[in-house]
């Protein structure tokens, strides 16, 4: 969504939220159970109801502005240790994560070290790891030489 929208879709829900409280403090408050809230009161409901879309509204902006925790520059080239066989689809665990992956070439036991080749959307392509402690990052080789 982009932030246009996501500011107009707060401003309409807001004015929504608003006129719904207008109408309980204004409307049902009195008629069903006799309570009237004199209108200094019903200002200070509208200023703490302010305060709060106010709130929201930049809480929700900076969390659809930050990029996400784990992309596949920061993935790619770690280590793990396989949980379940993979022949070929199974699951590692990477960074203390449990991922759903898929052996590139050949199949890999339970238990077997492993090394992240790639991400393709919420599935590694991994790749089985020799001579290398699991939990550490390998940076792998390219053929910019």
């Amino acid at each position: 969504m982009s932030m246009k929208g996501y500011l107009i879709l707060n401003i309409v829900t807001g004015l929504l939220k608003a006129a719904v409280i207008a109408a309980i403090v204004l409307w049902l408050l009195p008629s069903l159970w006799g309570i009237n809230i004199p209108i200094w009161g019903l200002i200070l409901i509208f200023i703490a109801f302010l305060c709060y879309e106010i709130l929201t509204f930049r809480l929700g902006r900076r969390a659809l502005e930050r990029e996400p925790a784990i992309w596949s520059k920061a993935i790619v080239g770690c280590c793990g240790k396989a949980t379940t066989p993979l022949t070929p689809y199974g699951y590692v665990q990477v960074q203390g994560e449990l991922w759903r992956a898929l052996s590139s070439d050949t199949d890999i036991n339970e238990g077997d070290d492993i090394i992240v080749v790639e991400l393709d959307r919420l599935t590694l392509r991994v790749a089985p790891l020799l001579g290398t402690r699991t939990g550490a990052s390998v940076k792998l080789e390219t053929e910019s030489d």
